[in-house]
């Protein structure tokens, strides 16, 4: 069900399925990218996919087909993160046919899961947001499968946390000199994300003064996978690149921009953060850092998203296509301005 490019530019998916006279045939899904294109094949193929009394699937049963159905339209790391919630969440629910599940079978073992001690830490238990996530592949997957029923659960709440985080010019003058000078002034300034980042090369990322999010690399299960798109469309952006950034591309040999492990990458952020006497951060702390200084310098909300690639509808249907407006420019020109400050 793999797309592949036309000579168009389009992608074509092909489904094979058999008739009411039993033969073979093929069915063809063209679109302008690859994942809509195996989107539309997946959902072609669910459409006619001929299960019999689908209540009766034990819960993990279904929830391998229904990993199996969504895994072309789907990032690899969503995938992973999928199959791990198949083999270690909600274990007490995965032999039990689906039309036997009760609202208060599903609520014990949504308590369970609260509880529950994850292998890889020594302390504490799993956060409410990582129930909800869980909790939200089960649901999926009833909906999915037995779609007359509703069910009524109630999930943990998650409290509301109140960090400090430092200032970008704190930020700066720890990573200054360092490895990780250049990947941290991306997601600082630039409000790029870890996989955008040591996706960038030379040969595609970079335009004249531009810099582009073409492709973003994913480390899954240990291994690192480069993928044309961004998880959604609105991280597939574009924005000026700042002459201090550019410097610092022009310093590095090859053509990846960023040719380092995500591993490396963070622990030589915290190495930097720690001999600077800084609280530890995470590296998606920087995102936080950037949206943070948007909000200080009271930089309008459309474009403030659009900078960040977050996904609304308005940013879809008429920000994105409108990219360097004169507004937009304006805006580039205040956060620039306030790290050429220090920078």
């Amino acid at each position: 069900m793999k797309a592949k490019r036309l000579p168009s530019g389009n992608y074509r998916a092909r489904v094979s399925y058999r008739g009411p006279d039993g033969k073979r045939r093929y069915e063809s899904f063209t679109a302008s990218t690859k994942k809509e294109a195996e989107f539309m094949a997946a959902e072609f193929s669910l459409s006619r996919r001929e299960v019999k009394d689908t209540a009766n699937l034990l819960l993990g049963d279904a929830i391998d087909e229904y990993i199996s159905l969504k895994e072309p339209a789907l990032s690899p790391t969503t995938i992973n993160s999928y199959r791990k919630i198949r083999s270690h969440a909600f274990q007490s629910l995965m032999d039990i046919p689906i039309k036997k599940i009760t609202d208060a079978m599903l609520q014990q073992a949504i308590n369970e899961e609260i509880y529950r001690k994850p292998k890889k830490k020594k302390v504490g238990t799993l956060s409410p947001k990582t129930v909800k996530n869980q909790y939200g592949l089960i649901s999926s997957t009833l909906k999915m499968f037995d779609p007359g029923v509703i069910h009524t659960v109630t999930l943990p709440k998650q409290a509301r946390q109140i960090r400090s985080l430092p200032m970008p010019q704190e930020v700066y003058e720890a990573v200054k000199g360092s490895c990780v000078e250049l990947p941290c002034l991306l997601a600082m300034w630039l409000s790029f994300t870890m996989s955008e980042i040591r996706g960038l090369t030379k040969s595609k990322s970079i335009d004249g003064e531009f810099i582009t999010i073409r492709e973003v690399l994913v480390t899954v299960n240990g291994v690192d996978e480069r993928k044309e798109m961004a998880k959604e469309i609105s991280r597939n952006r574009r924005h000026r690149m700042p002459v201090p950034i550019r410097d610092l591309i022009d310093q590095v040999d090859g053509d990846v921009i960023v040719p380092m492990t995500q591993k490396a990458i963070l622990y030589h952020l915290k190495k930097c953060m720690r001999s600077a006497g800084l609280p530890e951060i995470s590296f998606h702390d920087l995102r936080h850092i950037n949206a943070s200084l948007m909000a200080m310098l009271r930089i309008p909300d459309k474009y403030a998203q659009e900078r960040g690639g977050w996904k609304t509808d308005h940013v879809m249907k008429s920000v994105y296509m409108e990219t360097f407006s004169e507004e937009r420019q304006k805006v580039d020109n205040i956060i620039d301005k306030f790290f050429e400050e220090f920078v």
